[in-house]
Formats: C-alpha cells, structure tokens, sequence
C-alpha cells in the first residue's frame, strides 16, 4: 500500500457508521454503489485521529483527496466562477449529463458521488489510447500515472490533457486559479482506479 502524504497533508478517511447505511463488503470489485465517508484532514499533531481510519490508495482515496483539494470536501460549496459541489463541477458538464437543476445538485450528495464516478469513467474512455501510451513514461520529471492523468482530465478537461501529454508536457495548460495539468499529475499520482470502467457514454 503506498502513502497519501501529499506535500505533508494527512488525508485521513473515517468510514461513518450512519443509521441507514453501513458498508461492511467494500472490496476490489467496484459495485458503483454509493460509499457513505466523511474524512478528517489535519497537520497538527496534537489533533487526535479516531480509530477507524483508512490510508487508500484506491479510488476511495483518490475521490476523497481530489474532494478534498477541490472543496475541502463540502457537498455545498460554488466558487466565485459558479463551479459547484465537492467536486467543483460546472452547469456546462452537469447538463452534458443531463442535470440542468443546480439547486438539486447542491443538495444531493450521492448525485454529487455519482457524476464523479460517470465522469472518471468517460474520462476513462476518452484517454484510453494515451493511458496504454503514456503511464510509466516521465515527463516534466513526473512518472506518468493513469489516476494523475484522470485527475488532470476532472481539472482542465481530457483535450487539453491530450494536448499535454502528446507535446511532451510543453502545452500544460492551468485554470482559473492558476492550478497547471502538471501539478495535478504529479499530486495525484498512483492511485489504483482499475476497478473503474472505462466507458463511452455513462448515464446517471
């Protein structure tokens, strides 16, 4: 099992025993059913971290993180340019999905979980040749991952991905904060998503 520290931060994942929903079966067969987490993230030492506490690098943990980083993990949040959820979707790619109520969105974390999972999955689809390509090559002195290329794809889009991993990392295009492709790559490098689908056109 490999470590999740990124650049010091402790992404800890506390399964939540909820009153309507355990999971006790996760397992490497992804079911696409809806995972109730909550996560703790702290740097301070002298915070202390509860019992049930998961070090994954697995799709979990790669969502989790990238929630993390995106949102601090809030279901609720819009940014000042209208991204929104844990996530940090924009209506554009909600509505390729088939989801124009925002409100709703906002509201509905197992939505939010869902779209996630479709959207790793086109991703998937979409950059299937440049993964078989490209992961285990170094460019920009990061080893190529396929879980660094898919979060690359959820922050500027699987083009431009394209477009940065064919020009051998001279095109490395950033948002609106200033976040590049390449820093994704390496940040979230080396999560296992094996036991995502790869698919074409994933429905809701």
């Amino acid at each position: 099992m490999h470590s999740i520290f990124k650049n010091n931060l402790v992404l800890t994942i506390l399964f939540v025993f909820s009153t309507s929903f355990i999971s006790t079966n996760y397992n490497k067969t992804f079911d696409n059913s809806y995972i109730d987490l909550e996560y703790i993230v702290s740097t301070d030492k002298n915070i202390e971290i509860p019992n049930y506490v998961f070090l994954i690098d697995d799709y979990t943990g790669f969502k989790e993180l990238l929630g993390f980083k995106e949102s601090s993990g809030r279901y609720n949040r819009i940014n000042k340019f209208g991204f929104m959820g844990k996530y940090q979707f924009n209506l554009n790619t909600l509505k390729m999905y088939g989801i124009k109520n925002s409100k709703n969105f906002i509201n509905n974390a197992k939505l939010q979980e869902r779209v996630f999972l479709i959207n790793v999955q086109r991703n998937k689809w979409i950059l299937r040749k440049d993964i078989k390509w490209f992961v285990g090559t170094i460019i920009n002195e990061t080893k190529i991952s396929e879980s660094g290329i898919i979060a690359a794809a959820h922050l500027a889009g699987p083009g431009n991905v394209k477009k940065y991993l064919r020009s051998g990392g001279k095109d490395d295009k950033k948002d609106a904060f200033g976040t590049s492709i390449s820093k994704y790559i390496k940040y979230f490098q080396n999560f296992d998503l094996s036991m995502v689908e790869a698919i074409r056109k994933p429905k809701v």
